[in-house]
């Protein structure tokens, strides 16, 4: 649809890096990245409606459980390769089922405002069995002693045995006749095996074996012989620990490794809305809405700032429809000229991304499948060959693939060569566009294409106003007219003498005027110009062919027979499909909700019941119905319940 290099000239680059920085995922942050403009009428609508809903629930709670997913992928790819997982692993799988069920809880609560993107939690699976499991075993990434009645008495051993050798080592350490050998009173480890530090002379007074020696060599660490059984006994319910604490590692990793497909379902889960509550954070930001679309050729926009200058963007109003759909704009420098154009742009992609624009009620874009540009900093580049040549190099471009209503953008178009032939290449340019039925915003500053638009029916011109009593630009794009000569005006009204003004007049438009008399007539002109910007009302457009189109659910109609594939039997329908999906079917006697997918029809109501059968027979008993026809005569001492409620 349009090129990295266009995507930069439009400012896209910058309004995704916003974007980007408000997810809080890697996977989010990758995918908004690549977001990219679609084409697809009903996919935009759908994800222009799910912003709306983001939006919607952001501004009725500011705190959305989502969750960062850290390392969340790296465990499910082991779980994938049927690795064991590790405590801490353990553990972040924990806390990402919590989140995912608060974020289910929080969907169901704001189901009324936000029913679109709270289907996508209805895929979500609470995996309440392994959670319990998971929070019964691991704490603080430890397995606990309750993970089991095994592991719990190897543990009691485990510090009973340690209580035996850390006592009778203590021995050592009060008792007077080891005073002189010990280089210091403490109990010490070495290679998971509790010593004592001895002097090295002293070493053969004491029964043990030798497990380390300090740098100097003046100390040795030793384990006396009346401890090594001990020592033996802890080594062993040690890896009788190991192994039991593997073995809780290695269910707990198979019962994931059953839900797995569930834990996949879940994160995707997330980084939808990770990704869906960005766009949302994104448009509140911008004081953003959602832009109308249409597939008929209109692009109207009411009060639209530019998304990156915010409250210092002038509003600007445009509407251009399939019968005036190329706008020429023309005004001074720094004008505002290409941030209008850019803004048009952008506001196309953004749309088509599924993001919301600084706009008011009204703004209406149609979709298209192609923004071609050529926009250069006019303000800052000498107009010199190399130029020149850049802009026929993008020119080029753009005349090669347009194609059939795409979108083009042309800043300064002719520019950086002699006016005539620049003019002459200009005209050529937006007639060969034009002849594809191309969509054009262009600004010049040749007269001659001034006088093209005005005179070709899908043309029109439009210019940024031009203060001239403070000789300042007013940055408001007025369509219909072009812009003047302000370049003479300004020389008159800043000294230069009226009679070389009135030459210079003659000289470029081969007439002689009162240039006093024409710039008085031009101010009083704006004093009273009003801009013509009727924002029309257009009917949706459509895209039979599109996937996306909202496909019309199964309606079952009362007394209809279905069966239920869940239940593998058949049930008549006493309620109509509500706005969860659900149809309401009796079995057995008894009333049940069933989401519409589980069922298919068996037969037709018609097909089952004579015409104008009373339905309360199948559904209701004999003495509810009585008592609902005594409540229909007048009969004010029954009180009739409805079945079906």
């Amino acid at each position: 649809m349009i090129t990295e290099k266009m995507q930069a000239m439009l400012d896209w680059n910058e309004i995704i890096t916003r974007l980007v920085n408000f997810a809080v995922s890697e996977k989010g942050k990758t995918s908004l990245k690549n977001l990219y403009p679609m084409t697809d009428y009903y996919l935009i609508q759908k994800k222009l409606d799910e912003t709306t809903e983001a939006k919607r629930m952001l501004d009725a709670s500011s705190t959305i459980p989502l969750h960062a997913l850290i390392g969340i992928k790296a465990i499910l790819d082991k779980l994938d390769r049927n690795e064991i997982l590790s405590p801490s692993d353990l553990d972040h799988i924990g806390g990402f089922i919590k989140d995912c069920q608060k974020m289910m809880r929080h969907m169901q609560n704001n189901y009324e405002i936000a029913p679109k993107i709270a289907q996508y939690a209805f895929s979500m699976a609470p995996l309440d069995n392994a959670l319990n499991e998971i929070s019964r075993c691991i704490v603080h990434g430890t397995v606990t002693d309750e993970a089991s009645n095994k592991l719990s008495k190897i543990r009691k051993k485990i510090i009973q045995i340690e209580d035996q050798i850390k006592s009778k080592l203590q021995s050592y350490l009060t008792h007077s006749s080891y005073s002189n050998m010990l280089t210091d009173a403490i109990i010490s480890q070495r290679d998971g095996r509790y010593v004592i530090p001895v002097k090295s002379e002293h070493k053969r007074n004491i029964d043990g074996m030798v497990l380390d020696r300090s740098r100097s060599g003046g100390t040795v660490f030793i384990e006396p012989i009346s401890v090594k059984k001990l020592h033996d006994s802890l080594d062993q319910l040690k890896i009788d620990e190991y192994n039991e604490v593997y073995r809780i590692l290695s269910e707990l990793s198979s019962t994931l490794m059953t839900v797995n497909p569930e834990l996949r379902i879940n994160y995707d889960a997330m980084v939808t809305y990770d990704i869906l509550f960005a766009k949302a954070k994104l448009s509140s930001s911008m004081a953003a809405n959602a832009s109308k679309i249409n597939l008929d050729g209109v692009i109207a926009i009411a009060q639209g700032k530019h998304p990156l200058l915010g409250s210092d963007a002038i509003p600007l109003n445009l509407d251009l429809n399939q019968t005036r759909r190329n706008l020429i704009i023309t005004g001074p420098n720094t004008g505002g000229k290409t941030v209008t154009m850019k803004t048009v742009g952008l506001f196309i992609l953004m749309t088509q991304s599924g993001l919301h624009i600084p706009c008011g009620t009204g703004t209406n874009l149609n979709i298209f499948t192609q923004i071609l540009c050529d926009i250069g900093d006019g303000q800052s580049l000498t107009q010199n060959l190399s130029t020149f040549s850049s802009h026929i190099k993008n020119i080029n471009e753009i005349l090669e693939n347009a194609t059939h209503h795409a979108l083009i953008i042309l800043d300064e178009i002719g520019a950086g060569t002699d006016p005539s032939e620049g003019m002459g290449i200009g005209i050529s340019v937006l007639e060969y566009l034009n002849a594809k039925n191309c969509y054009i915003l262009a600004s010049t500053h040749y007269n001659e294409i001034k006088k093209f638009a005005s005179a070709h029916p899908d043309f029109i011109n439009g210019r940024m106003a031009f203060d001239i009593k403070s000789l300042m630009p007013l940055y408001k794009l007025e369509i219909g007219k072009s812009g003047e000569s302000n370049a003479l005006h300004i020389a008159l009204r800043i000294g230069m003498p009226k009679s070389l003004i009135e030459r210079a007049h003659e000289i470029a438009y081969n007439e002689k005027i009162d240039v006093q008399k024409q710039l008085d007539a031009q101010i009083e002109q704006q004093e009273k110009y009003v801009v013509p910007e009727p924002l029309k009302s257009i009917k949706k457009g459509k895209s039979d062919k599109s996937i996306y189109k909202p496909k019309t659910r199964s309606k079952f109609n009362i007394g209809d027979a279905v069966y239920i594939h869940t239940m593998k039997r058949t049930g008549i329908v006493c309620e109509t499909e509500n706005t969860k999906g659900e149809v309401t079917v009796q079995v057995m006697n008894k009333k049940i909700k069933i989401n519409h997918k589980r069922l298919s029809l068996y037969l037709e109501s018609e097909d089952l019941y004579p015409e104008d059968y009373d339905m309360d027979i199948v559904f209701n008993s004999k003495s509810a119905r009585k008592a609902k026809k005594k409540v229909q005569k007048g009969h004010k001492d029954i009180v009739y319940v409805d079945s079906n409620q």
